[in-house]
């Protein structure tokens, strides 16, 4: 089971070939990620091509932000990109959620787990939270898993598999819900967004960047020393500033981590970014 989407951002290359190379199962818990594994045939691991798999629809509720004047964004507070309309969370990843930072590191976890390029991910917003994610088909089918937004579904999916058991979780009362809306992400708002996807097609350390310098970015400014817009200002710096090398070995992942974090650091210091 894997409930750490952030040992694929930093070195899914090396830990997707210990995964092939031990012959293992990687059963990913991420609701999203959990929603696309129940959705593709067991064989997937074959290529997605092969299994007639045309694009994987990865659902994102857009956050609190979604329909906030730009103008407004500059002034947001911790404790309103803390408050997640759908999803009971920790600080930080409510700031990924409120950024959609979050959903880019899930493009690249969905990368790494399903061998999927980036222009097969589909980042669909989707506000409900009620369809966790779907996979297109070549013959026009799109198979989808859905479910109240409550983390006990995958959890106890990735438990008991391939069983199904009982998870304590309210049954979905789709004459309740009586309606599900998509819309496509505005990546100009969503700059993180956007950098998830550039770092993916960049490969090797680029993806260990981008995230460590988020890390230090949102501990900034849930501190009051950075603002919310100054987080996707940051990581593009840091991103620009940085050079990715070959995801070599884990010393590479790691030497690039620290150097991330220490130039994240050196530029709030430095007071670059408001």
């Amino acid at each position: 089971m894997l409930a750490n989407k952030e040992v694929l951002v930093m070195a899914g290359e090396l830990f997707m070939h210990a995964v092939r190379q031990h012959g293992a199962t990687l059963l990913p818990v991420d609701s999203e990620h959990n929603a696309i594994f129940q959705s593709l045939p067991a064989d997937f691991g074959r290529g997605l091509a092969a299994c007639g798999v045309e694009k994987i629809l990865l659902t994102a509720s857009g956050g609190p932000f979604r329909n906030t004047p730009l103008a407004e964004l500059s002034g947001v507070t911790p404790d309103a990109a803390c408050a997640h309309p759908n999803w009971v969370m920790g600080r930080k990843i409510s700031v990924d959620s409120a950024t959609m930072m979050n959903k880019g590191l899930e493009v690249i976890e969905a990368h790494w787990i399903f061998a999927a390029p980036p222009e097969m991910i589909q980042v669909v917003v989707h506000p409900q939270s009620v369809i966790h994610s779907a996979v297109q088909y070549a013959d026009g089918s799109v198979l989808a898993q859905l479910g109240n937004p409550d983390m006990r579904t995958p959890i106890a999916y990735a438990l008991a598999y391939p069983e199904r058991v009982a998870a304590g979780v309210e049954p979905l009362d789709l004459f309740k819900i009586a309606r599900l809306d998509f819309f496509e992400p505005d990546f100009e708002r969503f700059r993180c967004l956007q950098l998830a996807y550039d770092v993916l097609r960049e490969g090797g350390t680029a993806s260990a960047i981008l995230n460590a310098a988020n890390e230090v970015a949102v501990a900034a400014f849930l501190d009051g020393r950075l603002s919310f817009l100054g987080i996707a200002r940051l990581n593009e710096a840091l991103l620009a500033a940085l050079p990715a090398r070959p995801e070599g070995s884990l010393e590479d992942v790691l030497a690039a981590d620290i150097e991330a974090r220490r130039l994240a650091s050196q530029m709030i210091l430095e007071k670059r970014f408001s």
